[in-house]
């Protein structure tokens, strides 16, 4: 997210401390699958952009910050100033961040992402429609 000014408070890349601040790692929005901003979202004001970032709508954004406490790697932010939320966007595919980065510490790659929930979703919900939605599993399962 460009905002034309150096306000480091306002940056969308946070440095988290380690180990009694021996050590630093930067992190930003990972533009999870899971998408919990959105669907904390009551106005759908968080839209997936061409690329493949969750970016805030402005006109549409209410600021309620329900997705800044929806976000569990709290990369959600909101601004007092515009009272509006925002995160990282990706720069529109060309994140400005790993571009200027001179150690290339911070770089963009697009990478497939496997599918951890799959097999757990699958099985559950065949095990659901097995037993019925009614039905608590451990006492289907007791029979």
């Amino acid at each position: 997210m460009q905002t034309g000014t150096f306000q480091p408070s306002k940056s969308v890349i946070r440095v988290s401390p380690f180990e009694g601040f021996t050590s630093y790692a930067p992190y930003t929005c990972t533009q999870c699958a899971e998408g919990w901003c959105m669907t904390a979202c009551p106005v759908g004001a968080i839209a997936i952009t061409a690329a493949g970032a969750k970016d805030v709508i402005d006109d549409k954004c209410v600021g309620c910050k329900l997705c800044t406490i929806a976000c569990p790697y709290g990369t959600m932010f909101y601004d007092p100033d515009t009272q509006k939320a925002y995160k990282c966007n990706l720069c529109g595919g060309a994140p400005a961040c790993a571009t200027a980065c001179p150690t290339e510490a911070i770089t963009y790659e697009e990478l497939a992402v496997g599918d951890w929930l799959g097999d757990f979703a699958a099985e559950r919900t065949a095990r659901i429609l097995r037993v019925g939605p009614d039905v608590h599993v451990a006492h289907a399962e007791a029979r």
